[in-house]
């Protein structure tokens, strides 16, 4: 059983950053593959990225590439979502998510099983 809280979110400037965190509590959070998605409002839930249970690799759907950035510490059971050059069309809730697979790579949300309850992020002047 993994329980996963994320932080972080909040509103900010068009161009800004944020870093958003999951922090994890179960015994298994190191040998899961874990994921960012977000929805904005009216829309589905869309994948961002995903990092396996090492951190030695990372996965993003290509339009996030470049400015989305995901990373994890095992030793603190927390992985990290970190966004920069941030657009109004960023705006949504994100939410972490985890696989039981160790070495998962996929963008398909029946992969993960574990959810968090979503942090909004807000970019706007």
């Amino acid at each position: 059983q993994v329980q996963l809280v994320e932080s972080g979110g909040g509103l900010v400037q068009p161009g800004g950053s944020l870093r958003l965190s999951c922090a994890a509590s179960g015994q298994t959070f190191s040998r899961n593959t874990m994921a960012w998605f977000r929805q904005a409002p009216g829309k589905e839930r869309e994948f961002v990225g995903s990092i396996i249970w090492s951190g030695s690799s990372t996965y993003y759907a290509d339009s996030m590439k470049g400015r989305f950035t995901i990373s994890r510490d095992n030793a603190k059971n927390t992985v990290y979502l970190q966004m920069n050059s941030l657009r109004p069309e960023d705006t949504a809730v994100y939410y972490c998510a985890a696989s039981p697979r160790p070495y998962s790579r996929t963008a398909d949300s029946s992969e993960y099983n574990y959810w968090g309850q979503g942090t909004q992020v807000t970019v706007s002047s």
